[in-house]
């Protein structure tokens, strides 16, 4: 019998240790709630615009649940037109919580001080394709630019095992920036990706921004539906889960101590 446990909990600590790239609804995260893709909303541009000439970065705001290290994030975006393009890069950065009615200038809540920041490659971060499908809708914000209908496909971005991660504490809102970075093809149609608005909302508005050459964000927009009205908040589609070897550390206390108890 003792065997047989053993057995089970050795199972799970080597199951538990490969399997955690990918996210579905129902898995354990560490924020106030997974905020879901979706399937019928819109996929805002994110990263380098070609007609602006400008970088765009997009951010939204969580709350902490559990202290420890923001060791895996999952987000949710689509390609514009469904045209399927090569992320060559994500630059990931974690802010401090400006509240709203705190900056003159803004009025609402935005990222502040910079707290984490992280690029990873390619082969850094995996693409769950697809993850689902819905008649979604394209908004570029800097330019105006507005599709509805323009796209069927969404897919889930993992990253996980997180090198040096940030740790969070229990009950701190922060903010979670991201510019996913697409190479230009010369001659033909630019790939473009958008990060994915989510099903619901948690505080206030997600925001976007410019990047200027230093690398700070030259002024924060908060991001709402282009055609709603009246006036529609969006929040962005991500989670921020437990790092991976949280299982399988609890799964190898589990067959250490059963292995101290049968001697």
């Amino acid at each position: 019998m003792k065997r047989s446990i053993l057995t089970i909990c050795l199972c799970l600590f080597l199951t538990s240790s490969i399997t955690h790239a990918d996210w579905f609804d129902g898995d354990d995260y560490k924020m106030h709630f997974p905020q879901l893709p979706d399937p019928f909303g819109w996929d805002i541009k994110d990263g380098y615009d070609q007609e602006t000439q400008r970088t765009k970065v997009l951010a939204d705001d969580w709350l902490c649940t559990e202290t420890g290290p923001v060791g895996d994030v999952h987000l949710w975006g689509s390609w514009k037109d469904d045209i399927v393009g090569q992320i060559n890069s994500i630059h990931l950065s974690i802010h401090s919580d400006v509240p709203a009615g705190t900056d003159p200038a803004t009025q609402y809540s935005h990222p502040g001080e910079l707290l984490w920041q992280h690029d990873f490659s390619a082969t850094e971060f995996i693409m769950l394709d697809p993850y689902g499908t819905g008649q979604e809708g394209w908004y570029n914000p800097n330019s105006g630019e507005v599709l509805p209908d323009n796209h069927f496909t969404f897919h889930q971005i993992n990253i996980t095992n997180i090198p040096d991660p940030f740790i969070q504490k229990e009950g701190t809102i922060y903010w979670l920036d991201v510019v996913v970075n697409v190479p230009s093809i010369p001659g033909t149609v630019q790939p473009e990706w958008g990060w994915k608005t989510s099903i619901e909302q948690f505080n206030d508005d997600a925001v976007w921004g410019d990047l200027l050459a230093d690398g700070t964000v030259e002024f924060w927009n908060e991001l709402t539906d282009p055609l709603a009205d009246p006036v529609r908040s969006l929040d962005l589609a991500f989670v921020i889960t437990p790092e991976p070897t949280t299982m399988a550390l609890l799964s190898l206390g589990s067959l250490i101590l059963l292995r101290r108890k049968g001697k």
